[in-house]
């Protein structure tokens, strides 16, 4: 396998770029004062600041996002 296709194999199909509280709002569809909640309450997907901006990993998301499915199901 290609270093190329390992990746794309590897990212599934993810963004190939580190996710805003805008894009994480967005995809939620939830505000993005709800976003800053959730980081401050640490309910949320984890993020991390580059300078003063706070930006999310796509596949600590998606864990997230799987997570959070999963205990739904369960429930």
């Amino acid at each position: 396998m290609t270093e190329a296709a390992a990746i794309t194999a590897l990212r599934a199909g993810l963004p190939d770029r580190y996710l805003t509280p805008d894009d994480i709002a967005e995809m939620f569809e939830v505000s993005k004062e709800t976003v800053y909640a959730w980081r401050k309450k640490r309910i949320g997907p984890p993020g991390f600041r580059v300078g003063k901006h706070v930006r999310y990993d796509p596949a600590a998301v998606k864990r997230w996002q799987d997570t959070r499915t999963a205990a739904e199901e369960a429930a």
